[in-house]
């Protein structure tokens, strides 16, 4: 029995693909970076919406999203989404209300997940974690609207890469107090047990004020990094660049 055991435990850590198939793997994730770098490398700073898919155009929380967005890309950022309905369109299309730019990283899924009508651009991605990390990678702000496990996810990647210095200590803002009010009540468990740091509740800013988020933008983002309209540069179509 003792030999049955360790064949089977051999067996398993032999891992579940062979060699060619990770190498495949990796060069296909290699592929879907590239490809998502080249499309998105003249979008210029970004603030990124996260935000359920499940809210339709006639809830209150539709309508927030879509005038905090207007108002930030009125401060020249342009506004990233993952590109799908409810929350997300609401912020695409919030840009679009005022002239601002408007982009998402689109998933694709076994039933598709279809980009909204109000992108001036978008990619498609075939894996979550290379999504998310386009979704980062533009950004100078963001901005976490009620949502599921979705929007949880990248609200607390996005919160975890600052806690730990892998970027920038950009900043977080979180719109629905009330919707989000068990979830701050348990960030202050965390702080209360010692499992996040003294200061870490000062990585975010709760509110369900527009201006005082402009405001916190303007500050900590633009004066910050000293954001300045950019020169217009051309795209290298041998590099795969497109504006």
């Amino acid at each position: 029995m003792a030999n049955g055991i360790n064949k089977s435990e051999i067996v398993f850590l032999e891992g579940p693909h062979s060699r060619f198939k990770e190498l495949r793997f990796t060069l296909e994730t290699m592929w879907e970076f590239i490809k998502g770098f080249r499309a998105l490398h003249f979008i210029g700073p970004c603030i990124t919406v996260f935000g359920s898919a499940r809210f339709n155009e006639d809830h209150p929380y539709y309508e927030l999203t879509r005038k905090a967005a207007a108002e930030f890309a009125k401060l020249g950022f342009t506004i990233m989404t993952g590109g799908g309905p409810g929350l997300m369109e609401a912020a695409n299309r919030g840009a679009k209300d005022v002239g601002g730019k408007s982009v998402a990283c689109n998933i694709q899924l076994p039933v598709e997940q279809k980009p909204n009508r109000y992108l001036d651009k978008w990619v498609y991605m075939k894996h979550f974690f290379i999504r998310k990390v386009l979704l980062v990678k533009y950004s100078f702000a963001f901005v976490v609207m009620p949502g599921g496990y979705g929007t949880m996810d990248e609200y607390f990647e996005a919160l975890t890469l600052i806690q730990t210095h892998k970027i920038e200590n950009f900043p977080v803002i979180i719109f629905g107090k009330a919707y989000h009010r068990e979830l701050v009540e348990h960030i202050n468990q965390m702080k209360a047990n010692g499992t996040i740091g003294p200061n870490d509740t000062k990585l975010y800013l709760i509110t369900d004020d527009i201006q005082e988020a402009v405001s916190l933008i303007a500050e900590k983002s633009i004066k910050a990094f000293g954001l300045k309209p950019a020169n217009t540069i051309k795209p290298m179509k041998w590099l795969l660049e497109h504006i």
